[in-house]
């Protein structure tokens, strides 16, 4: 059941969304040549308990198994849900770092793909569509369109691109827990699906691969890979349907203040909405 927020609820998310926020700029000071994973995540850790919330993901169980860390770390190849590990990051790896958060109840979730020294075009090229899908998702996320619309958005944009767009992981809902209906693929026919009502809060998280979009999941029954062993790019941003227009819940300036440059813009409110008219597949984390 879709379950809309009031303006109470979404000051709460957006307190969450900010700190998550917060928390990847601290890790941000540290993705480097050479630091593990591992230390990214100890760095999230410490820096989510110092400001008075409790990780997301950690403990966090589907089936038997359970989620052992803060931050899903997922390098290169591997699309989402990477344990951190103690493997030394190396120039031009791409690293997603997605961190999740609850704060007085409310859950906070983002995720940014990070640059490990220099990239290689193709590496970076496939970072500036992901995120421009993001930007064109948070943009169809409107009232009086579809859940549709925002798929569509990503799909075409990226496809247009080259890219293969991940079918097997959604973005979804969120509020007082961390998944909620509805999904929110990431492909889809414009005029498709759910209406979106005001007081709707999803997370929008483009997942793209360089090549293929078919994944596989690995032995540790979290990893999703590449099925054919290319990069991966991830991001995610928290996003309110209000009458008044999108309102963005969460934030990577932190992170762009960290890096000392924006090399994208961020989502800007929308004031209007239009009228236009859900693949369904499961996301675990």
């Amino acid at each position: 059941m879709v379950r809309h927020k009031n303006a109470r609820e979404i000051e709460g998310l957006r307190a969450a969304g900010d700190l998550v926020g917060r928390t990847l700029a601290e890790v941000a000071r540290h993705v480097a040549v050479g630091v593990t994973t591992l230390e990214l995540d100890r760095v999230a850790e410490a820096f989510v308990r110092a400001h008075g919330a409790e990780p997301a993901f950690k403990g966090y169980r589907v089936g038997r198994n359970v989620f052992p860390a803060t931050l899903c770390t997922s390098v290169n190849d591997q699309v989402v849900h990477g344990i951190p590990d103690d493997r030394p990051l190396e120039d031009g790896d791409l690293v997603s770092c997605d961190c999740g958060v609850v704060l007085d109840g409310f859950y906070g979730d983002s995720a940014f793909t990070f640059a490990v020294g220099t990239l290689s075009e193709e590496n970076r090229k496939l970072c500036v569509s992901t995120y421009e899908a993001l930007l064109k998702g948070v943009e169809a996320a409107r009232i009086g369109n579809r859940i549709g619309d925002i798929g569509h958005a990503v799909q075409s944009h990226c496809e247009a691109d080259g890219f293969g767009v991940v079918r097997d992981l959604v973005g979804h809902g969120i509020g007082r827990s961390l998944h909620e209906e509805p999904s929110v693929p990431n492909f889809g026919r414009a005029g498709s699906g759910r209406k979106m009502k005001d007081g709707l809060v999803i997370c929008i998280e483009p997942m793209i691969n360089l090549g293929t979009d078919r994944v596989i999941t690995g032995s540790d029954g979290w990893t999703i890979r590449a099925a054919d062993g290319t990069p991966s790019a991830h991001y995610e941003h928290m996003v309110a349907i209000r009458k008044g227009g999108t309102d963005v819940l969460t934030t990577f300036k932190y992170i762009e203040d960290v890096l000392g440059s924006a090399p994208y813009q961020e989502p800007k409110p929308h004031t209007t909405s239009t009228e236009r008219r859900e693949p369904i597949a499961n996301h675990p984390v």
